[in-house]
């Protein structure tokens, strides 16, 4: 009997419903607890929702899918004709997410690979085609777990937030914090790094924060085959100006992405998020 590997990833990796479909990857949502409701990602909150809810302050907080959801997703991928399972994860320094699919995959009716990519958002997600594409053409578990981790390796994201209240709130900016005494007086740009967020520039104003964002952008995007993904959390202009300008910066350029993310993400980042994940084929 032939083996069929399928793929499983989360609701951070944010990619377009329709390329899910088609490449038959399997999502579990992560929960985003406003105030006293647990609301699903991706289908219980919106992220306008989201947003008016931290601009009014409100109480965020973000929980990892339990391992039960797990275990339920699992046998149901296997019911429906999967022999192995490849599970790809946000990275393991930012959510438990890695840690509740390993527990469930030791119950799982069919061998599960977890893998935690040390990435979020569309890095995540390329990740995943990566594997995907990989399984598709015949590859075994083995093969599409290195495609996986060789996209995640080559992949950098970089981004830029209005503030780094919600970070700190959250407790996810990792050296970050040397920036939080004068946090009124820059804006930063980050990047994820080995699984963490940190600090990679400072910059004065919002404006030279996303003309620095875009130059990183351009000189890293070098060489052919590189695709990009534009995120942003309640800035679609500003999301839709810098793809524009990064089509013309980008000559090797194969596909460009530009979404609203999550609200998980977004419950950590803030409204203005702007962010870039670069990721060579």
């Amino acid at each position: 009997m032939s083996r069929h590997v399928a793929i499983v990833t989360d609701s951070t990796a944010y990619l377009p419903p329709r390329t899910m479909e088609r490449h038959g990857i399997t999502t579990v949502p992560l929960t985003v607890v406003l105030g006293d409701q647990a609301l699903e990602e991706g289908t219980e909150i919106s992220t306008r929702s989201l947003a008016q809810a931290l601009q009014k302050r409100r109480s965020v907080t973000t929980s990892r899918p339990s391992p039960a959801l797990f275990a339920e997703t699992y046998r149901k991928v296997a019911a429906s004709g999967a022999t192995e399972i490849v599970s790809l994860h946000l990275s393991a320094e930012l959510s438990g997410t890695y840690d509740a699919a390993v527990l469930a995959a030791r119950e799982a009716p069919v061998p599960v690979r977890v893998v935690d990519t040390g990435t979020v958002a569309m890095a995540l997600g390329f990740c995943a085609l990566a594997a995907a594409e990989t399984a598709g053409g015949g590859g075994t578990v083995d093969d599409a777990v290195t495609a996986a981790e060789k996209r995640a390796a080559g992949t950098s994201a970089y981004f830029y937030v209005d503030t780094l209240d919600y970070l700190r709130r959250g407790g996810r900016i990792g050296t970050a914090q040397a920036l939080l005494g004068s946090a009124l007086a820059v804006k930063p740009l980050l990047q994820l790094q080995d699984g963490r967020i940190e600090l990679l520039e400072k910059v004065r104003t919002a404006s030279k924060a996303i003309g620095r964002l875009e130059e990183i952008v351009a000189e890293r995007a070098s060489g052919a085959g590189i695709d990009l993904a534009v995120h942003h959390l309640a800035a679609p202009e500003r999301a839709a100006a810098l793809a524009d300008r990064l089509r013309a910066r980008v000559p090797g350029l194969a596909d460009l992405h530009v979404s609203e993310v999550g609200a998980v993400i977004g419950a950590h980042t803030g409204p203005g998020l702007l962010g870039v994940v670069v990721s060579p084929r």
